[in-house]
């Protein structure tokens, strides 16, 4: 099958490699026309180091390498996804099948990356998402996914062109709660890398990522997602993956922050994409839209975009008043 990812960072690196593997026909698109000369002749991409390019894989700078395309795999990073599907629209073969990989909400509108994407090329649109450093799935580590959508046989048929004995995929109908866990669980491992750099424990962490999901899911919910959505890979899973690994960005930008770092330095010395940062604002407005408390993701709002002491936002949460873990805890 002819197939084109249109992104070349980490995640969308990987998933080009992985279909190659499936032995797809894959074309990359990347914004980074600089770098096409490296990827072609050193089969290398300096966004996921360590990963070898297959031979078979081609790079392009031109969005008309969409054209003829039977999957088209979006991979933008989340803030100029609009204007990457806008532009990659015209391209797009009516009977193609879109999948959005981007983990994250567009600012101001707070809309998820498939609803951003179906806006903008007028197509039903799979999300494709779960616990997955970009740098293990390149290598062939044992990987699982979610491959989300409300239309089942267009899930089934993502399932299929990227499943391996080395990649899992799993489907389900409920592409909201798989989109909100994945862009969620972002801005809770920032704040589990900040909990990290201010040199609090495993316990500590325990608990953020306890309360971060049901905060997540509470959102979820209100929004029409299903609650079990977010016990599966695409919530605690995610959450897991990314809170307590090294390869994960927002981790990282969080420990410097927790280190002391104000969060524009901490991103800088990240040197990619921290889509926590921008998840947290869009999180943030939509919590209070749809009036769901969000204790977690407010600090954390209010250290990145309101100049918050990380210490004294810490304290605030473990200073709340007292609450049942259930707000249906069944008592009479």
């Amino acid at each position: 099958m002819k197939a084109v990812v249109v992104g070349s960072g980490a995640w969308g690196t990987a998933l080009a490699i992985q279909l190659c593997k499936n032995g797809h026909d894959v074309t990359m698109w990347t914004f980074e026309k600089e770098l096409i000369p490296q990827m072609e002749n050193e089969r290398l991409n300096i966004r996921l180091p360590g990963a070898k390019l297959p031979p078979e894989l081609k790079i392009s700078g031109d969005y008309a390498c969409i054209s003829g395309c039977k999957l088209v795999v979006m991979a933008s990073p989340s803030f100029p996804a609009r204007i990457v599907a806008k532009a990659a629209a015209p391209y797009i073969d009516k009977d193609a099948v879109l999948v959005s990989v981007t983990k994250g909400l567009e600012d101001k509108t707070q809309k998820r990356m498939s609803e951003v994407v179906a806006e903008e090329t007028g197509h039903d649109v799979v999300v494709l998402t779960g616990p997955s450093h970009a740098e293990e799935v390149a290598l062939g580590v044992p990987t699982g996914c979610l491959a989300a959508s409300e239309n089942r046989e267009l899930a089934e048929f993502v399932q299929d062109a990227f499943m391996s004995d080395c990649f899992r995929v799993y489907t389900s109908p409920d592409p909201v709660g798989a989109e909100l866990g994945a862009a969620l669980k972002n801005v809770i491992a920032l704040c589990a890398g900040v909990t990290d750099g201010m040199g609090c424990g495993d316990n500590t962490k325990a608990m953020l990522m306890t309360r971060g999901l049901t905060e997540t899911a509470r959102l979820g919910v209100s929004l029409g997602a299903k609650k079990e959505t977010f016990a599966g890979l695409a919530g605690v899973g995610d959450l897991i993956v990314t809170c307590t690994s090294m390869h994960s960005r927002n981790r990282r930008a969080g420990i410097l922050i927790g280190q002391g770092k104000d969060p524009q330095t901490a991103m800088k010395e990240v040197g990619a994409v921290v889509e926590g940062y921008y998840a947290a604002k869009s999180a943030y407005e939509l919590g209070k839209k749809q009036g769901i408390d969000m204790p977690i993701t407010n600090a954390a709002y209010k250290v990145l975009y309101e100049g918050a002491d990380v210490k004294t936002a810490f304290m605030g949460l473990m200073n709340r008043g007292r609450k049942a873990e259930s707000e249906d805890a069944g008592w009479l």
